[in-house]
């Protein structure tokens, strides 16, 4: 799982971050509400571990944000012991559970590994633009009913670019989070798997769903929301 943790005290963010590596998860580490909403909104996560007090945009502020732009990922607020109001507004928002501090790491994994099989369970592991679907689970890729295989490294990018359509990508956001590289190196990569992908997902006639904005990057078009694209 590939998790957002945005906390700003540093003693208890660096125990829950050591913590979820330990356990295999893949983290993204912010200490404000204004780099936890960047990333929360440009990049794509299994789960989202958000503080309610934050420098900044607060854990509120972003949760609202998230679920304004139809984003279902799962959300764990963290809020201050006996801070009830704030887990009524988290969970009113649309917050899928909170922990009160202090809390057990083991407590935390736990929690996120039952969100993200619940929401395995409710079919939020399928992504869907159009005809187009694809399992998270069993990675999977279908259009029109027709299942194309594809290799994992496209797999990876597809779901990308399937979780925000309508939203321009840039080559360093694409490079960032399917590759992990945290730099350019130059090379055409990013645009030799598109034109993979379009080649395979393409087999219907009428406009391509992956949009290319020269200079800029790449969209993903959804046909039953036309003015996104």
């Amino acid at each position: 799982m590939k998790i957002l943790l945005v906390e700003d005290e540093t003693e208890i963010g660096e125990l829950i971050k050591n913590g979820l590596e330990k356990e295999g998860f893949v983290l993204d580490y912010c200490q404000d509400g204004d780099s936890g909403m960047e990333h929360a909104m440009t990049r794509s996560y299994d789960a989202i571990v958000l503080d309610v007090m934050l420098p900044g945009r607060s854990g509120l502020e972003i949760l609202k944000v998230i679920r304004a732009g139809h984003n279902n990922v799962p959300v764990i607020i963290i809020t201050a012991r006996g801070e009830t109001e704030d887990r009524i507004k988290g969970l009113d928002l649309g917050a899928d559970d909170y922990l009160p501090k202090p809390f057990f790491v083991e407590e935390l994994i736990a929690r996120l590994r039952a969100i993200w099989r619940r929401s395995s369970e409710t079919g939020m592991s399928v992504l869907s633009v159009g005809t187009l679907s694809a399992n998270l689970m069993k990675r999977e890729v279908v259009r029109s009913g027709v299942q194309i295989e594809m290799t994992p490294k496209e797999f990876s990018l597809l779901a990308f670019l399937m979780r925000a359509p309508g939203r321009v990508l840039t080559r360093t956001q694409i490079l960032e989070q399917v590759w992990g590289y945290h730099f350019d190196p130059g090379t055409n990569l990013v645009d030799v798997y598109i034109r993979r992908l379009r080649s395979k997902i393409d087999i219907e006639e009428g406009v391509p769903l992956i949009e290319t904005l020269r200079g800029v990057g790449y969209r993903m078009q959804d046909p039953d929301n036309p003015e996104e694209g």
